[in-house]
This record gives structure tokens, C-alpha cells and sequence, in this order.
């Protein structure tokens, strides 16, 4: 592999790629600890990480908290010198509590979005754990970062930018993803990239961008390199991967998916995401309501009296192989996939 490794700050990974965190259940331990062994950064989802404590249901934060704690450490015995990090969103409920636990662990980096990270400064204030946001335009970078100099006297370790074509809740509204075409998104790439260097002048550092969102081969990882990305972030690749944690079904509904099959929802708590339309979405968007079993608490902006269906419950049954009655989310070229390969196998076409 010809590509320098992406360092950020103390930590260095020589492969420059970071394995995008995907809930509910879909990178935990196992998958990122098997990126980090072959040398990328290894993400574990916090999102409802602890849906298979015994205790789950009735005592939901207490529940994730552990996990994040199990998790962290069945990674760490796969990669012992690896680079291995969380994904925590912002609109997750207790994110401040989750974060101040994640970084209890001793994990490397903290990687944020769904939401606006304005307050993650103060939640590894004097801990050594790396802290990355996720931006989408240049308006939520420059949001966050002039924030972060103004309040906390500092800046960001890295930036991960995230395109419009990733899977899960994205950055934009339904409007922008209409107008963004590969071109169009390339020039808020660069405006980014413009923002993030003024701030790491200011503060006379490097801080790395990694670019995200619909990269799963070895031509958009060269784009994203001749963008001026320092690693690319992957996430849909990896989940047809023996080392994944997912169910082999939900693996199994990559495989068979169609490019007709990749569609635009609209996630209970209201952001746009993309996912696989299957016989549930379907129902969903013909207006049919399925009312929550119970509220586990996961979303800060969610109320279960008005929503068509919980997303807890159904990236649960997801993560455990109940595909039908699932919320498939994907990234947008997840038609590519053909077969179940090996993390290493992953790496090495995007990094011959």
C-alpha cells in the first residue's frame, strides 16, 4: 500500500481508513477490533449497545454502559495495539453520560454526529481519548469548530466528512440530497477542507480529514485522497464481512439487494436516512403506524405517541436476522455487494 498512514495527534494507523460506526449491534467488538488488527481505526456503535443484556428493557443506560465497557474490551483482546475508538451520536438520550463511560475504557477516539458535538470537549476534558466530529457542509463544520475555539480554547483532533451517499441518518435534508451530484458535493468537500485548515493554522496542528459516504472501492478511495482527504471512513463494505457482528440474514440482505432497492426514509426522530426497502419500510411508507412494545429511552428528540415505529426495535431486529420485519440500513452502493469476504480482503481492494 502507497498511502502515508493517517496520525492523529499521538495515535497512528498505518492503513488511513477508519471503519464507520453502524448500530444497532452491526460494529461492535468483533469487526472493530479486526480492522484495527489489520491496521485501520476499528469503530463500535453505542447505539443501544447493550440490547443483549439480560436487563435491557429495564434498565436500558445502565445496560449500554456495560456493554460499551464488554465491547471495547473483546476489540482490544482482537487488536491489542490497535487503534480502536467509539461512534456516539449526538441525538442518542444520556450521550454525555455515554461519551464520560466511553472514555473510561481508555478508548483511542470518540467519532460524533447525528447532531451537533458542541459540548464533546468537556466530556474527555483531561483524558487523552481523540475527539472527531462529522460534518456534512461546510455550515455545521464551521458551526462546530468556531464553537469549540470560542468555549473550549481548542480545536478538533480530526474531521470526518460525510458525503451524501452513506447509509443510516445523514446530514441532510431531502432537499439537499436532491441537489448534491458527485460534483456539486466535491466543491463542499474542498470548502470543508478550507474551514478545517484555518483552524489547524490557528492552532498550529495537523488535524486530518477523512472523507465518508459511499466509498467501497479503490477508485473513490483515490478521489477521496485527490480531494484532499488524509483516510477515507468505510461502512458498508465491512458488514459483509466474516468478522462483522451482525446476523449472516442482515449480511445476506446486502448480497441480494438491487440498486431499485435503495431507498430515502424518514427516521422516527425526523432525520432522512438510507436504508434497504423491504416488505416492513414498505408498510411503513403506505402509511401503516406500529406502535412501540415499550420506550427504552434512545433518542433525546422522540416521542413514542407520534412516531410510525421505534427505531430501536427495528435496528434490533436487524442486528438479529428478523430482516422482514427490520430498518435495513445501507449505504447507497450496497447493490455492489456479491459475496462475504474477510476484513482483510476489504482493506486490501481499497488499498492494494
Amino acid at each position: 500500500m502507497g498511502r502515508a498512514p493517517l496520525i492523529i495527534g499521538d495515535l497512528k494507523a498505518k492503513v488511513p481508513l477508519i471503519q464507520g460506526g453502524m448500530g444497532v449491534g452491526i460494529s461492535l467488538g468483533n469487526l472493530a477490533g479486526a480492522v484495527a488488527r489489520e491496521g485501520g481505526i476499528g469503530l463500535i456503535s453505542a447505539a443501544q449497545i447493550g440490547f443483549r443484556e439480560a436487563d435491557f428493557d429495564t434498565n436500558t443506560k445502565e445496560a449500554n454502559k456495560r456493554a460499551i465497557h464488554s465491547e471495547y474490551q473483546k476489540a482490544r483482546a482482537i487488536a491489542p495495539k490497535g487503534v480502536i475508538g467509539f461512534n456516539i451520536m449526538v441525538a442518542m438520550k444520556h450521550y454525555a453520560e455515554y461519551v464520560k463511560e466511553a472514555v473510561k475504557t481508555g478508548a483511542d477516539i470518540i467519532i460524533s454526529g447525528a447532531g451537533l458535538p458542541v459540548d464533546l470537549p468537556a466530556y474527555i476534558e483531561g483524558n487523552d481519548t481523540k475527539i472527531a466530529p462529522i460534518v456534512s457542509t461546510v455550515k455545521s463544520a464551521n458551526v462546530i469548530l468556531k464553537y469549540w475555539d470560542r468555549k473550549y480554547k481548542r480545536t478538533a483532533d480530526a474531521v470526518v466528512i460525510e458525503g451524501p451517499k452513506a447509509g443510516g441518518h445523514l446530514g441532510f435534508t431531502n432537499e439537499q440530497l436532491e441537489e448534491y451530484d458527485d460534483q456539486t458535493y466535491d466543491c463542499e468537500v474542498r470548502s470543508i477542507i478550507g474551514t478545517v485548515k484555518k483552524y489547524a493554522e490557528k492552532y498550529l496542528c495537523n488535524i486530518p480529514i477523512i472523507l465518508a459516504g459511499g466509498i467501497e472501492n479503490k477508485e473513490q478511495t483515490d478521489h477521496a485522497f485527490e480531494l484532499g482527504a488524509d483516510a477515507v471512513q468505510v461502512g458498508t463494505r465491512f458488514v459483509t464481512t466474516k468478522e462483522c457482528d451482525a446476523d449472516p440474514a442482515y449480511k445476506d440482505t446486502y448480497i441480494q439487494a438491487r440498486e431499485d432497492d435503495v431507498v430515502i426514509v424518514k427516521s422516527p426522530v425526523g432525520m432522512p436516512g438510507r436504508a434497504i426497502l423491504n416488505s416492513f419500510m414498505k408498510r411503513v411508507i403506505g402509511g401503516e403506524v406500529f406502535a412501540p412494545l415499550r420506550c427504552r429511552q434512545c433518542m433525546e428528540k422522540c416521542n413514542p405517541k407520534e412516531i410510525p415505529y421505534c427505531i430501536t426495535e427495528r435496528l434490533i431486529a436487524a442486528a438479529e436476522g428478523n430482516v422482514d420485519e427490520a430498518l435495513l440500513f445501507c449505504g447507497a452502493d450496497v447493490y455492489k455487494a456479491s459475496k462475504i469476504e474477510t476484513v482483510k480482503q476489504v482493506i486490501d481492494s481499497l488499498f492494494p
